[in-house]
C-alpha cells in the first residue's frame, strides 16, 4: 500500500528532518508508529498522504507518487490529522458535503457510531468541543472505508470511556484488505490493538516489529532483584521492571511503554535479542 525508499525530508533550509527513511505498510495491519515529541510522526503521515513532498527517494502510496495526489489514490486513503479545522455546518451536512469523495462510504455506520457517542446528525459543527469533533471526524474515516487510514494522536481530547470506543471501531472495522496506521505517544491507548510497532527517532526508523516477534523475543517481567541478563530495567517501590531475552519458549505480555524506552535506551542490547533484524 505504501512504500517509501530512502526518504530525505526538510522544511525549508533547516537540518534534515528525515535523512534515510525507508518503510513498507502492508495491508492487513494496524501499526503504531511511535516517537518522542518533534521524532517526525506527523511529517511521516503527511508524506504518505502527499501532503508533503520528499526531498529525495520516493514515497509511493498505491502504486502512486503520494504527492501528485490522484483522485484514485485520494478515494482509497483518509487521513486523520491531529490539528484539524472542519465547516461550519451541521453533521449532517458534513456528511453530504463529503461522502461522494468516498465510493465505500457505509452512512449507517456512521451514524450508528455517532449515536453511541452521544452525538446526532443535526449537531452543528461549531458548537461541539474539540473532543466531540475528533469523535465525528473518527466516525467517519472509519466509515469512508478506505483501503488506507492514517490517524495522528486519534485519543487526545477523546475522555476515557471514548477511547475504549474507538479501540472497538477500529477493531471492528479492520479487514484482510486495509492497513491502518496509527501515530500516538499515548501508547497506553493502542497497547492491545496494534499488531506492528513502528519507532521513529532522529530521523530514521530504529526499530520495526511485529508484536506477535516481540512477545516471542522479549520478556517483560518484575523482580525483587536485578538479574545480569537484564536489557534494561525500571527501578519500582518493590524492585524492579525488567526487560530481557525471553528464553522461555512461551509468548509473553508486552507493555508499550516499557519497550519503547527498551528501544532507545538499549539499541545494542535490542539488536542481540533480534538477532539483528533490525533497521
Amino acid at each position: 500500500m505504501i512504500q517509501l525508499n530512502h526518504v530525505r525530508f526538510a522544511y525549508q533550509r533547516k537540518r534534515p528532518h528525515f535523512s534515510d527513511v525507508s518503510l513498507s505498510v502492508e495491508a492487513g495491519t494496524i501499526s503504531g508508529l511511535l516517537g518522542k515529541n518533534g521524532a517526525g510522526k506527523t511529517t511521516l503521515l503527511k508524506l504518505m498522504a502527499g501532503l508533503l513532498h520528499p526531498a529525495s527517494g520516493t514515497c509511493v502510496t498505491f502504486d502512486s507518487p503520494a504527492h501528485k495526489r490522484r483522485p484514485g489514490m485520494l478515494a482509497k486513503l483518509f487521513f486523520i490529522p491531529e490539528e484539524f479545522q472542519l465547516p461550519p455546518v451541521s453533521i449532517s451536512r458534513f456528511v453530504t458535503l463529503h461522502a461522494p469523495f468516498y465510493p465505500h462510504f457505509d452512512a449507517g455506520w456512521f451514524h450508528e457510531q455517532i449515536g453511541r457517542f452521544g452525538l446526532s446528525p443535526s449537531d452543528r459543527l461549531p458548537a461541539l468541543s474539540f473532543g466531540q469533533r475528533k469523535k465525528v471526524l473518527i466516525a467517519f474515516g472509519l466509515a469512508a472505508n478506505t483501503r488506507l487510514l492514517l490517524l495522528d494522536e486519534p485519543t487526545n481530547g477523546l475522555d476515557i470511556p471514548s477511547k475504549g470506543m474507538f479501540r472497538k471501531m477500529v477493531a471492528a472495522s479492520m479487514r484482510e484488505d486495509r492497513a491502518i496506521l496509527i501515530s500516538t505517544h499515548q501508547v497506553k491507548d493502542v497497547e492491545n490493538l496494534i499488531d506492528r510497532v513502528v519507532v521513529l527517532d532522529e530521523g530514521r526508523i530504529v526499530f520495526e516489529q511485529s508484536m506477535q516477534e516481540v512477545s516471542r523475543c522479549l520478556e517483560m517481567t518484575h523482580l525483587a532483584d536485578l538479574p545480569d541478563t537484564a536489557v534494561y530495567h525500571e527501578r519500582g517501590i518493590a524492585g524492579y521492571t525488567v526487560v530481557q531475552k525471553n528464553e522461555t519458549g512461551v509468548d509473553s505480555a508486552i507493555d508499550l511503554e516499557l519497550l519503547f524506552n527498551t528501544i532507545l535506551t538499549s539499541p545494542d542490547a535490542m539488536h542481540t535479542c533480534f538477532q539483528g533484524d533490525l533497521p
